[in-house]
């Protein structure tokens, strides 16, 4: 069974982080784990006045400075979780997404909580660079909290309606693997969806031909069922409810749009592997669904 013993969780004081940390909490309870509450604190360069004047260090935070900090996390904390929750603060200066990856090493974590901005326009097509950046290299889960909708409990409850989206690559079974281990916990409803593609390539080779397209199709989709069929042992079955799905067209507008009909208050997805070109887009369909959801998205690595 896998578990969470050491959350971290960063904040920076805004309702959206406040939001993650009641999911940590809440995860925290529920795994008897321990928070470690990071606030990430800039280092302000001192600017030469013209050119050619002696520069100047960089401004640091004073032990007292720290400690007033310090005393405002744990304020904040106070307003976002509950008390019986073990936490720890820590404030540590620096960039913030290489100091999140950092401490998630050094701890080690075994779950990132953080939360996301709404956001629009074009900061909308690029997520934002701390959490993208930590998506894209964090070694161990990352648990991304979108703002809390309006009329939403104060206090998450444990997921109860988890959506698992899977392509049969081995960072998705893994994921499943993370799915099924939390449905088990909390005796959850698990919805595993596989969405299919038809490659653009086989369209277009198989355009002139819509008969073999279609038996094409119909022979991968009836692969993909049973593929689905047989990805959830049947051990898990017996202590949550499982149902698998296969669906067709755009992958992140599939997941959003079963996750938005079954009011799933959890989604859960692998992140492949990614080269150089990659570095901005860290994978349009986990990126889409980790935008758009209005509940939380739990992204694993392999």
């Amino acid at each position: 069974m896998i578990e969470f013993q050491q959350i971290l969780c960063p904040i920076d004081f805004s309702d959206y982080s406040r939001h993650a940390l009641a999911h940590a909490a809440t995860l925290a309870r529920w795994y008897d784990s321990t928070i470690t509450v990071l606030y990430v604190h800039p280092i302000v360069p001192m600017a030469a006045s013209a050119p050619g004047a002696p520069a100047f260090p960089p401004l640091m935070a004073t032990a007292r400075d720290r400690d007033q900090v310090l005393e405002s996390m744990r304020c904040f904390a106070r307003g976002a979780s509950e008390s019986d929750v073990p936490m720890t603060f820590e404030v540590v200066e620096g960039t913030a997404a290489p100091v999140i990856l950092g401490r998630a090493q050094e701890l080690p974590a075994d779950l990132i909580v953080l939360g996301t901005h709404g956001r629009s326009g074009f900061e909308r097509l690029v997520l934002g660079s701390v959490t993208e950046k930590v998506l894209r290299k964090a070694s161990c889960p990352v648990l991304s909290v979108p703002p809390r909708v309006d009329g939403a409990a104060h206090w998450p409850p444990l997921f109860t309606r988890i959506l698992c989206a899977i392509d049969f690559s081995d960072c998705s079974i893994n994921a499943l693997s993370y799915a099924m281990s939390i449905a088990q916990e909390a005796d959850a409803r698990l919805t595993v969806l596989h969405v299919m593609e038809v490659p653009l390539e086989v369209e277009e080779f198989l355009s002139g031909d819509s008969e073999v397209l279609r038996d094409y199709t119909a022979g991968a989709r009836e692969a993909r069922r049973e593929r689905l069929r047989t990805v959830v042992p049947d051990a898990v079955r017996a202590y949550c409810t499982v149902e698998t799905m296969l669906a067709e067209g755009k992958p992140s507008r599939e997941i959003l749009r079963v996750a938005r009909e079954q009011q799933s208050d959890l989604i859960v997805i692998g992140i492949h592997g990614r080269g150089a070109a990659d570095l901005l887009f860290f994978g349009s369909a986990t990126q889409h669904v980790v935008r758009e959801a209005t509940c939380p998205v739990l992204t694993l690595r392999r």
